[in-house]
């Protein structure tokens, strides 16, 4: 899970590549800091690739590097064009500021985690990627979890099983960020993340941060409360309360070695793309498979032999073969089975800031 966040514009129709327009969004050049001293942040005429420290309102100095990031180097399926800007953050005060400076000159951003959920554009995105790095674990008392957003949810899971606590033993083998689990509601062998949620922390795009205990938040099927909270400005930090267990670590280790026969293991992919449909007892997985679909390639995109529900990169993937390998998925299962699939991978195109691609 990519702890991925998307800001201020309407959602992206996930199987519709736009058209680029013709010019970047225009942002004035340069703002006054609090010194009163030019920063020229956002240098619209300069095609150089740069690094620059831009000191916000509240005196914290962040690291913007302009225009040289690729998007496909933050990605677990490899794929993706530049963004304009790129900052990394490595506490909640770097956020804010950084979800704050975002805000307050009108720049489009989205929020990363380790990118193992997101079909990134070729394009790549017209405006600032921000790196979630939160990565702090605190535990005061025995299975009590306080974890940044940032931090790995597979080195979690094996932490917390290692120590003899059940309940995030499926997240040893899943990648991405603890953040990005929340947000997704992640999960595997019949367990999920908001199971073991005890309390979420936030911070809005105001800057404001709010504390949600576990009681107050409604969770789904790979989904959580935290995608249609339009105030949001990100996952912060969550709390997780789990169980003594003398098998959590045999558990553990049973899971990650299924996963190493069932699934593509070193192939580059974003995990599932599709969700398992509901009240049907079939996963999205065996579907795809009795369609005839296991090793059906566009361009470099193919639906792989191992597990059909893990499309991967087989080598120069665009993201417009991975959108139409996902379409012409979608439509032979629905011919097929009369099943309509429904992704659980987000798409971010270069001017989408908000998402929701079912």
């Amino acid at each position: 899970m990519s702890n991925t966040l998307l800001h201020s514009l309407p959602s992206a129709n996930y199987l519709t590549k736009p058209k680029p327009k013709n010019s970047s969004i225009s942002f004035h050049a340069s703002f006054s800091s609090p010194t009163n001293s030019s920063v020229s942040f956002l240098c619209e005429h300069s095609n150089s690739k740069q690094e620059q420290t831009q000191k916000c309102k509240d005196g914290l100095n962040l690291n913007f590097i302009r225009a040289g990031k690729v998007l496909k180097d933050l990605s677990t399926w490899g794929i993706g064009g530049p963004c304009n800007y790129f900052v990394q953050v490595h506490n909640q005060t770097q956020l804010v500021s950084a979800i704050r400076y975002c805000h307050e000159h009108s720049i489009r951003f989205i929020i990363i985690g380790k990118g193992s959920n997101c079909l990134f554009d070729d394009l790549g995105f017209d405006g600032c990627v921000i790196l979630n790095r939160i990565e702090f674990l605190d535990s005061n008392e025995p299975g009590i979890y306080r974890v940044g957003s940032g931090f790995r949810f597979n080195k979690l899971g094996m932490q917390c099983s290692n120590e003899g606590f059940t309940g995030l033993e499926y997240a040893g083998g899943i990648p991405g960020t603890v953040g990005g689990a929340t947000y997704m509601n992640a999960g595997a062998n019949g367990q999920e993340t908001a199971d073991v949620v005890d309390s979420v922390e936030i911070v809005k795009n105001d800057g404001r941060f709010q504390t949600l205990n576990r009681i107050d938040l409604k969770f789904g099927y790979r989904t959580s409360p935290f995608k249609f909270m339009k105030d949001l400005g990100s996952i912060v930090a969550v709390t997780f309360k789990l169980q003594p267990s003398g098998s959590a670590k045999r558990r553990l280790q049973e899971y990650i070695e299924r996963r190493r026969v069932s699934q593509p293991i070193g192939e580059r992919s974003a995990g599932s793309v599709f969700r398992n449909p509901p009240n049907l007892g079939i996963a999205a997985a065996e579907l795809i498979e009795k369609a005839g679909l296991k090793g059906f390639r566009v361009g470099g995109a193919m639906v792989s032999n191992v597990h059909a529900n893990f499309f991967i990169n087989s080598g120069g993937s665009t993201s417009q073969d991975m959108l139409d390998l996902i379409a012409f998925v979608k439509e032979k299962v629905d011919q097929k089975f009369g099943v309509q699939l429904k992704e659980e991978v987000l798409y971010v195109h270069p001017y989408c800031n908000d998402l929701n691609p079912n």
